[in-house]
This record gives structure tokens, C-alpha cells and sequence, in this order.
């Protein structure tokens, strides 16, 4: 075990590892939500309202929207979780006594990002005048409220929790085995004694290396096909956009995957040793993705490395697909992250591959 300093490492790094993530990173109560208003009056009282969703702590004010077609935008492209829309003569309507309606849309794929600050607004908005209602005004704060509120829990309004578990499996089983796979396809050669072969041949090690690469994308296809075919059939998971943009960035994925195994495989001296640095990568990516918890829940140290995991934009990319009909335009945003990590990641494997025999 002293000779062996990676399998040592692991003992000691992975319950490091997982007390630091599950201690600090994981938090059930996401807080400081983004939030974009869409404030047509901007009156004191419009303004009492988003205070008081301000000083909630689950509401994190970041931009201000101009119309419709920019909140839906925002929305779409998860750059929001929360719309606060004030519409016009909001104070107008609120002096004369005719209750105004206050909508608030939300990002609900993630029911439990959501869940709590949703909870909230209710007793949030009753109290959000009390200092304003004074006085003349005092009758305006009747007993049930001197506003309307309307939620709009946007595409996963009954909350269906399969909605965002199943879709996001898909990632997660790719990511499992595709690493996994692949991570074991240069130390079983050199195991095997059978990797002289490959360093005397003719070839470059990018050709051996998309060798070993290329025929596992066809098996997590099947992968992929076999989940798509569940969620629809036995979970009935809405599936708003196009499946053929959804088996691009799929390929993609699992190409990513794919590197960061042959990877592993180059660095590790031998199959144990390969499965180890696999899992040691696979537990952050199932923890920090968004996958298990919300992802704006963690801090943001947390969300920073959950950034640079392929799994974290593949979620984003399936959920808003499956659930919100996004097309290539609103794909391109997290699709180039899963590319730039997959160059990045095999031109690793390449230059580490002419010394797997040191």
C-alpha cells in the first residue's frame, strides 16, 4: 500500500472528498435565487414589493428586463430562475382599491430549487405594504390582501419530480460508464503485455486513441436510446423539442466522457488504479452538477467546479430540450463548454500516451 501512493491517495482523498461536499457544497434551502423584474411602475409601492422579496434572502435581483420577449428569453436559457413582472398603473390600480396582480414566473424543472422560495412569496407579499398602508391608506390592507399574486411555475408546473430526475439520468449513466469503460482500455493492454504492440505501430497516438474511442459512442447511444425510450414511455416525461438536436449534443457528451477516460487510462498503471481515479471523478460530478441538488444552492466555490464538469451543461442542455422546447440557439450556450473540456482533455491523453510504458 506505501508503494502504491495513488490507491493511498484515494483512501484518504475520497472521504475527504465527500465530507467537504456534503459538510459545505450541499444545502437543500437554495437562497439568492437570480431574479429579473420586469417593472412597468415604478412607484414606492412596486418598490416595497421587490424589497421585501430582496430582504428574503431567496431572491437575488440581477437584471431588469425591457418586455416579454427578454423574460421569456432569460427563462428559457436558465440565465433566471425567478420573472417578477409589475405591471403598469400598478399603484393606480393599488390607491383605488382594485387588488393588482403581481406575477411571478419561475424556472420549475427543478422543483427543489424552487419548492421553498415559492413557498414563501404569500406571507412575503402580505407583509411587503405594512408600512406603506398607513394612515388614509389603512383600509387598503384588508384581511386578504391589498394584491393579487400569481405563480406561474414554468415548464413543470405540477412539480413532477420525474420530470427532472429521468432526463438528467441520461448524464449521469453516461458519465458512469462511459469513463468507466474507456478508462480501462490502455492499462488492460499493458496488463495484457499487448500495448508493445500498439507503441510499434505505424500509427499516431491520436489514431489510437479515437480507435479506442469511436466504437463506445455507438454503445452509449443504445444507452442513450434505451433512457429516451423510458422517459417516454413508462414516466411520460414531455418532450417539447427536437430529438435529433438532443443526439448531437448526446455525441458530443459522450465524446467528452470518452477523452476523460482514455485519459485516466494513459495515466493510471493499472486497472485498479483506473477505476479509482473513475469513480474519484464521477462522485463531484453526480454531487456539484445539479443533478442531486440544486445547483445555486451550493456555494460558490462549489458552483465554480461544478462549472467546469461536462455533466453540469449536458443537464442544463437535456432539461431545457426535453422540458422547455430550446432549439440550437439556447444550446450553443453550454454545448461549447462540453467541447472545450473534451479538447482539452484528450490533447492530455495524447501527450501522456507515448509514456505509459515509464
Amino acid at each position: 500500500m506505501r508503494r502504491d501512493r495513488l490507491t493511498f491517495g484515494m483512501i484518504i482523498g475520497i472521504p475527504v472528498v465527500q465530507l467537504m461536499l456534503f459538510g459545505y457544497a450541499i444545502n437543500g434551502d437554495p437562497k439568492h435565487l437570480p431574479t429579473a423584474v420586469l417593472l412597468a411602475d415604478s412607484s414606492q409601492y412596486g418598490r416595497s414589493m421587490l424589497s421585501a422579496l430582496k430582504n428574503s434572502d431567496y431572491f437575488h435581483f440581477v437584471r431588469k428586463l425591457h418586455n416579454e420577449a427578454e423574460a421569456e428569453t432569460a427563462l428559457a436559457r436558465g440565465e433566471v430562475q425567478f420573472i417578477v413582472t409589475i405591471p403598469e398603473n400598478f399603484s393606480r390600480s393599488l390607491l383605488r382599491g382594485d387588488k393588482p396582480t403581481i406575477l411571478i414566473e419561475a424556472d420549475a424543472t427543478d422543483p427543489s430549487a424552487t419548492g421553498n422560495a415559492i413557498a414563501s412569496l404569500r406571507t412575503l407579499l402580505a407583509s411587503a405594504l405594512q408600512h406603506d398602508l398607513k394612515g388614509p391608506l389603512g383600509f387598503l390592507a384588508g384581511s386578504d390582501g391589498p394584491i393579487n399574486l400569481r405563480v406561474h411555475a414554468r415548464y413543470n408546473p405540477e412539480g413532477i419530480s420525474q420530470y427532472n430526475i429521468v432526463p438528467g439520468l441520461m448524464g449521469v449513466v453516461l458519465t458512469m460508464t462511459m469513463v468507466m469503460i474507456t478508462g480501462l482500455a490502455i492499462t488492460r493492454e499493458r496488463e495484457r503485455g499487448t500495448m508493445e504492440n500498439l507503441l510499434s505501430m505505424p500509427t499516431r497516438p491520436l489514431e489510437v486513441l479515437l480507435g479506442k474511442i469511436i466504437p463506445y459512442i455507438f454503445v452509449g447511444y443504445i444507452q442513450a436510446g434505451l433512457i429516451l425510450t423510458a422517459a417516454r414511455f413508462l414516466f411520460h416525461v414531455p418532450m417539447a423539442g427536437s430529438i435529433p438536436l438532443l443526439l448531437l449534443v448526446a455525441s458530443v457528451f459522450i465524446a467528452a466522457n470518452l477523452a476523460m477516460g482514455i485519459t485516466f487510462s494513459t495515466l493510471a498503471k493499472n486497472q485498479l488504479q483506473a477505476v479509482q481515479m473513475t469513480f474519484f471523478f464521477f462522485l463531484p460530478s453526480l454531487l456539484l452538477s445539479g443533478f442531486m441538488f440544486p445547483f445555486r444552492g451550493m456555494p460558490d466555490w462549489a458552483q465554480v467546479i461544478g462549472e467546469l464538469l461536462p455533466l453540469t451543461h449536458f443537464l442544463r442542455i437535456i432539461r431545457g430540450i426535453l422540458l422547455k422546447g430550446n432549439g440550437f440557439e439556447e444550446v450553443i450556450l453550454q454545448l461549447w463548454q462540453i467541447v472545450l473540456f473534451a479538447v482539452v482533455v484528450l490533447t492530455i491523453g495524447v501527450k501522456r500516451y507515448r509514456k505509459t510504458l515509464d
